[in-house]
């Protein structure tokens, strides 16, 4: 087990696409680029047989879905809260939702934190046992599990102010009530490596396509 370096070549492909898409704002998805780099990186070493089928259907049903929920909970979130709100001033929603906009935050940034942050452990204790560090039981060392926290903590402060460009104003326009509805309907818990870029995505399509049109 010492000599199998299997998986090791996961982490390639999506760290070398994260620093691609991010100069440039695009929203991508290190979920779906991680899951990729490791279905690849198995498909390489012991081919078909090392996938496990049930887990990657899974995986791709999600990606689908991601987004479609996010899009049709914030819709609903939207529609809900405009009536709720109906007679009040546009100022007061503006005030009311400003604060309220700290829980959605906060919600989605859980969200965030139980996807990513969850299958950058996974992975890391999947290479430490292949490699016979953990012995003969699968488990996730503490180290790893404050490692993976600090490291999607300090990203999320320091990072992407392009991609928070792109999603707060380059696909629609948001005022604080409709970032409220975004932030709650993209924040999942589903137990599943979702990808969170594509469920906010949908959801801000979807408080977005809440907007009248005009002419």
């Amino acid at each position: 087990m010492g000599d199998d370096k299997t998986l090791h070549p996961a982490f390639g492909p999506p760290i070398v696409w994260n620093i691609v898409t991010w100069p440039f704002g695009i929203p991508s998805s290190s979920s779906h680029a991680l899951v990729g780099g490791l279905v690849g990186a198995g498909l390489a070493r012991a081919g078909f047989s090392s996938i496990v089928w049930n887990g990657l259907l899974k995986t791709a049903g999600a990606i689908v879905m991601s987004p479609a929920i996010g899009f049709f909970l914030a819709l609903l979130l939207v529609l809900i809260v405009s009536w709720l709100f109906v007679r009040q001033t546009p100022f007061g929603v503006d005030s009311t939702f400003r604060v309220l906009q700290f829980v959605s935050a906060s919600l989605y940034s859980l969200g965030h934190g139980g996807n990513d942050a969850q299958k950058t452990m996974g992975i890391i204790a999947v290479l430490l046992f292949s490699e016979g560090y953990l012995g003969s039981e699968f488990y996730v060392p503490f180290w790893v599990v404050i490692t993976c926290q600090a490291a999607i903590a300090l990203g999320t402060l320091f990072g992407g102010w392009t991609i928070v460009h792109t999603m707060g104003s380059k696909i629609t326009k948001l005022n604080p009530m409709q970032g409220f509805c975004a932030e709650t309907g993209g924040a999942t818990w589903l137990g599943i490596p979702v990808s969170t870029t594509h469920t906010i995505t949908g959801a801000i399509i979807g408080v977005g396509s809440a907007r009248p049109s005009r002419p």
